[in-house]
Parts: structure tokens; C-alpha cells; sequence
């Protein structure tokens, strides 16, 4: 094999796109991205409830990972603090950027909601889900999808949530699904949207859990009886999401 023509050339990088207030659930999910994409110290994290994104941010990355979130998108306007605000905003634009220029990028959690907007379907409180290691299975559109391929027909994701989208928003290919919440992984054109967390182990979930356990997702006195919940299941399937989609993005 010669040698590459430019050995000095960086890599372009990935982003993680971060809107966790809690110093302690943003560090352990960039640990968990970085550890499930593989991509180590080239995923680089911005927040974008803090931090202003260049508009071009889709078309400098190799790819866009947006991670979750307490934000709730269907959370009542008055409701919604400054960096709430910023992050649906920015999310909004980077959405519609991506689905005009066919970049890559992948919504997770709280993502979902803003993309779902973004295409004109709608966001609410009907399917809301516990935090637990729940069975989703492929559509055909799925099976025969890129991404989602890679999973088996039926496969345990970890999820949590208190909005979904009732149906696949306009122009969405519903690749995934469960009986709690329907919508669970969709394609619009480039981009893809996930209602579950690829990317966390069930180690990582049940002390990310430990940081919300009193936003509303569950009793805090249950939290002993969740984390137990979700150290006993077995959940690998989903990161192998991330990581296909990271292997297409970098082509």
C-alpha cells in the first residue's frame, strides 16, 4: 500500500450535539456516544443550549449525532427557559439545513421532537414511555434500510420519555416501532430520528436515571427498583446504530 499523499490531514469531525443542564448526564453521554460510535476524542461536543452553532455546522462535520435531553418539545411555551429556547431553535435550523443539503444526521430523545416539527407532524403526551429496556421491532422500510439494517427484527432498547410522536411525521419512513410508542426510528432523506437511546449501556442509563430521578419520569422512591430494572436486561443492539451510521457518514 503507498503511502497516503496527505499524512498531516485531520479527520474531519463528528458532533455531538448536548442539551443536559447536569454536568454529570452531559458527561456520561458523551462518554457513552464516544464509546458506541467509536469515534473516541473525534466526536467533539457542543451545547447547543449554550453556545451559538455556526449555520453551516451540517455541511463541517463528517456527521451530526444529537443527543437527548429533560427538555420536553411539547413543554408549554412559558415554560420554556432561554437555553430551552436556543437549543429548539438551532435544532429547527440544523434540521432543515440537513434535510435541504442531504447531510447526515441522526436525532435521538429529544431530538426526535424538533425534527417531528421541523417536517409538520405532531408532538404529544399520548405514548409516553417508562424508563425501562423495552422489545421494538423493524418495519420492512427497516429491514431494507441502510442504517437500520443492522438490527436484528426485534431488538430491546432502552427508553424514557414523556412526548412522542403519535404517527411519522410528513415525509418520514418509519423504520422501528413498539407497542408503548409507535414512532420509535424514522428516515427523512438523509437524516434519521430515534425515539429510544442507542447509545447508553444499561450502566450508563440507570445512573443517568440516578441524575433525573426527580424530573417526573418515574417516582424517586422507585429509583432503586428502576436502576435494578435495567441492570438486569441485556441491551447491545441499539449502539450498533451509531455506528453504522457513523461508517456511511464517513464514506
Amino acid at each position: 500500500m503507498s503511502p497516503s499523499p496527505y499524512p498531516d490531514r485531520v479527520p474531519v469531525p463528528f458532533v455531538l450535539l448536548q442539551m443536559r443542564p447536569e454536568a454529570d448526564a452531559r458527561a456520561g453521554e458523551l462518554a457513552s456516544v464516544r464509546r458506541a460510535t467509536g469515534l473516541g476524542e473525534r466526536l467533539v461536543a457542543v451545547d447547543a443550549d449554550r453556545e451559538v452553532l455556526p449555520a453551516d455546522l451540517a455541511d463541517r462535520a463528517a456527521g451530526v449525532i444529537v443527543g437527548g435531553s429533560p427538555y420536553s418539545v411539547s413543554d408549554p411555551e412559558a415554560a420554556k427557559g432561554e437555553g430551552q429556547r436556543l437549543a429548539e431553535r438551532q435544532l429547527a435550523e440544523l434540521a432543515e439545513r440537513a434535510l435541504r443539503h442531504e447531510r447526515p444526521v441522526f436525532f435521538t430523545c429529544y431530538g426526535i421532537g424538533v425534527l417531528t416539527t421541523v417536517l409538520g407532524g405532531a408532538v404529544d403526551r399520548t405514548h409516553p414511555e417508562p424508563v425501562s429496556a423495552a422489545e421494538s421491532r423493524l418495519t420492512d422500510a427497516g429491514r431494507a434500510d441502510p442504517v437500520a439494517s443492522v438490527l436484528p427484527d426485534r431488538f430491546t432498547a432502552l427508553t424514557g420519555h414523556k412526548e412522542s410522536a403519535p404517527v411519522p411525521p410528513p415525509g418520514a419512513v418509519l423504520l422501528a416501532t413498539n407497542d408503548a410508542s409507535p414512532v420509535q426510528l424514522y428516515r427523512a432523506g438523509s437524516v434519521l430520528a430515534s425515539q429510544f437511546h442507542p447509545e447508553p449501556t444499561t450502566d450508563d442509563f440507570a445512573r443517568r436515571a440516578a441524575v433525573y430521578q426527580r424530573h417526573g419520569y418515574f417516582p424517586p422512591g422507585e429509583y432503586a427498583a428502576v436502576a435494578a430494572a435495567l441492570q438486569a436486561a441485556t441491551v447491545t443492539e441499539p449502539q450498533r446504530l451509531l455506528r453504522r451510521f457513523v461508517e456511511l457518514a464517513d464514506r
